[in-house]
């Protein structure tokens, strides 16, 4: 092999290497953030319909606020109603799943763009805090979701007195 198709060769590798280490850092980063919506067939408005090739990622962005006595989780979830979403608590995660539908549209002409995703969808959110779930408040307005959860007890331990018998 001639010493520029070495060079070539080399310069190639590294590129690929470069390009792939880039994408696994955006990955990594906005993991959290990207929810896979999933099509059933029973979901699905039409199974051999415009649903067919459509990427089924969504951005689904979440801001999280802690402060003194609770944990506040807003989850951008446009084009749903609260009737669509199922909220759980498991340990440190908030799992917000459901399934966000589309509305059938008769539309003429023979163009046509889809770049919302739906389906059924699961969102987790790590919690930096324990929370009360038993306690906690869900709303949805304006396409965004809030959870309220008060903080839990830090310990969740007493002291026991010991007494002489």
């Amino acid at each position: 092999m001639t010493a520029l198709a070495e060079q070539f060769r080399h310069g190639v590798e590294h590129a690929l290497t470069s390009l792939s280490h880039g994408w696994h850092e955006l990955r990594a980063r906005t993991s959290g953030a990207l929810t896979r919506f999933r099509h059933d067939d029973a979901a699905s408005p039409d199974a051999a319909g415009p649903l067919d090739g459509l990427a089924g990622w969504g951005l689904m962005a979440a801001d999280v606020v802690v402060d003194d006595k609770r944990v506040v989780v807003r989850l951008e979830a446009p084009g749903m109603s609260s009737e669509d979403l199922n909220i759980d608590v498991q340990r440190d995660r908030l799992i917000v799943s459901g399934e966000k539908r589309v509305d059938q549209e008769s539309v003429a002409g023979s163009y046509r763009t889809l770049q919302c995703a739906y389906g059924s969808f699961r969102r987790e959110v790590a919690l930096p805090q324990p929370v009360d779930a038993r306690r906690a408040k869900a709303s949805y307005r304006d396409g965004v979701l809030r959870v309220d959860m008060p903080r839990a007890e830090p310990g969740g331990g007493r002291r026991i007195a010991v007494r002489s018998a």
